[in-house]
C-alpha cells in the first residue's frame, strides 16, 4: 500500500520482536533503501508507506512536526516491542537552507532494526515485495569540478576571512562540490556497506538518495534525555602513530581550531538551555579520531522540560555555529552570497522519528547526492580570521575522500 504525497490515510502498523538478522544492511532491496546505522546497530527500512515533499521557508519543521501527527496519530499500530524506533518511523532529510526545496519525510513500509539488545521488523499492511538483487558496482569513476574549481573556491575561502578579520562575523563554515560519475548506475547499498565497515563510529545514513556517513550527532532523544556530539576542530590524519599524535596535540593547541569548538559548544548551549531543566557541556574537548581526519569533539547532555520532540529540538538546533557559523544569520547571508551552489541536504539534519518523539538525527556530513550514475559530493570547513585558503582546501579533500572510499572500494 501507499499514500499519495502529502495526504494521510490510516496505516495498520505491526512491530514485531525477530532473531538477530545480522547484517542490517544484506536485507535491503534495491530500490530506495533508507538507513541510519552505527557500530551495526539502527534501523534499514524500504518501501514507502507515506511520504510528504516538506514546504521550504521558517516553519518548515512545524509543518512536518503536525504532518507527522497525523500519520501517526492515524495509525493502527500494534507494537508488541514498545521501545525507541518500534511502532511507525519516519525517515527525513532537510535541507540544510530553510528557503530551499528538497526536504522529504518518508514513512517505509517495512523497517528492521536492531538497537539496545533488541531486534525487531515493523511492517506497514502486507510486507513489500521487492526484488533483492546482488549489490552491483559501479565500475570506473570519474570526478569534475563541481559548482567551482579548487581556486575558485580558494578565493572564497580568502574572502571570507577577509570579511571575519573586518568584524562582520567570527566564523563561516563553507563547503564546496565534486561531482563523480560511473561507468554504471550507482548501487546505494554498496556505498552504505563500504561506509559502515570502514567507519563503524559515524552514523551511516540513506534518505531519498542522500548517502553518506556523518560523525556529528545533532540530537539523539530517549524519552526526556537527549544528547549531542559537537565536533568542530579538523585535523587529517598522520602517517603513523607518531605523527597522529602529533597533530592531534596541535589540534588541541590550536587557538584558531580551540575558538573555532568553543562558538559551536556556545550555540548549542544558548539553543538547548531554554529547552532543557539541565544541561550539561565538558569544560574541554577530546579527540575523536576516524580513519581519515581528527577532530575536537564535546559530548552535551540534558533533560528536556516539556516534552518536546526530537523534531522540535532539531528545528531549535539547526543550524549550528559547526556547519554554519557565528552569529547564525549574518553566517548563512554570507554562505548564501560566497559559496556559489545550492547544498541540498549537506549538513542539513537527516535521521529518524517515532511516533512518541523518540529519534536520532546527525548533520549530513561526509555526504553525497547519488541519482543513478552521478553522485555529487559535498565537504566544507570552518572558516576563521586567519584561515590559510590551502589549508582549508586540503582540509575539504580530505574529507571527499569518506565518499571517494565508498565510491571505489
Amino acid at each position: 500500500m501507499s499514500v499519495a504525497l502529502g495526504t494521510t490515510r490510516p496505516l495498520p502498523v505491526r512491530t514485531t520482536p525477530v532473531g538477530d538478522p545480522g547484517d542490517l544492511l544484506a536485507a535491503l532491496p534495491r530500490t530506495a533503501p533508507y538507513a541510519w546505522i552505527r557500530n551495526g546497530e539502527g534501523l534499514v527500512g524500504w518501501g514507502e508507506a507515506a511520504r510528504v515533499d516538506v514546504p521550504p521557508g521558517p516553519g518548515r519543521f512545524g509543518w512536518a512536526r503536525e504532518w507527522l501527527a497525523t500519520v501517526f496519530g492515524e495509525s493502527h499500530v500494534d507494537d508488541a516491542v514498545r521501545v525507541p524506533g518500534s511502532g511507525p518511523v519516519a525517515f527525513g532529510s532537510f535541507t540544510f537552507d530553510a528557503d530551499a526545496h528538497g526536504s522529504v519525510l518518508v514513512v517505509p513500509q517495512a523497517v528492521l532494526a536492531r538497537r539496545g539488545g533488541h531486534a525487531w521488523l515493523t511492517t506497514i499492511g502486507d510486507l513489500p515485495l521487492e526484488t533483492f538483487s546482488p549489490v552491483r558496482d559501479p565500475g570506473r569513476i570519474s570526478y569534475g569540478d563541481g559548482s567551482l574549481s579548487a581556486p575558485a573556491w580558494e578565493h572564497v575561502v580568502a574572502r571570507a576571512a577577509r570579511r571575519i578579520r573586518d568584524g562582520e562575523l567570527e566564523k563561516v563554515v563553507l563547503a564546496r562540490d565534486l561531482v563523480a560519475t560511473a561507468e554504471r548506475p550507482i548501487d546505494v547499498r554498496l556505498l552504505l556497506t563500504r561506509l559502515a565497515r570502514r567507519y563503524p563510529e559515524c552514523y551511516t545514513f540513506s534518505v531519498a538518495g542522500l548517502v553518506g556517513a556523518t560523525p556529528e550527532l545533532l540530537i539523539r532523544r530517549t524519552g526526556q534525555e537527549i544528547e549531542s556530539l559537537v565536533l568542530a576542530g579538523t585535523t587529517p590524519r598522520g602517517t603513523g602513530a607518531a605523527d597522529d599524535l602529533a597533530r592531534g596535540a596541535a589540534l588541541l593547541a590550536s587557538p584558531k581550531d580551540r575558538y573555532e569548538h568553543e562558538c559551536a559548544i556556545a550555540s548549542v548551549r544558548q539553543t538547548l538551555a531554554p529547552l532543557c531543566s539541565s544541561l550539561e557541556t565538558p569544560d574541554e574537548p577530546e579527540l575523536l579520531m576516524l580513519p581519515n581526519v581528527q577532530h575536537l569533539a564535546s559530548h552535551v547532555t540534558g533533560r528536556l522540560a516539556d516534552g518536546a520532540s526530537v523534531l522540535d529540538v532539531v528545528a531549535a538546533m539547526h543550524p549550528t555555529a559547526a556547519v554554519g557559523g557565528t552569529p547564525t544569520h549574518t553566517a548563512i547571508e554570507v554562505i548564501r552570497e560566497l559559496e556559489g551552489m545550492d547544498r541540498a541536504g549537506y549538513a542539513g539534519p537527516v535521521g529518524w522519528i517515532d511516533a512518541h518523539g523518540d529519534g536520532e538525527w546527525g548533520i549530513a556530513l561526509r555526504s553525497g547526492l547519488v541519482q543513478g550514475r552521478r553522485a555529487r559530493l559535498f565537504a566544507g570547513g570552518g572558516i576563521m580570521g586567519d584561515s590559510d585558503p590551502a589549508a582549508e582546501l586540503a582540509e575539504a579533500q580530505a574529507k571527499f575522500r569518506v565518499m571517494q572510499y565508498a565510491l571505489e572500494g
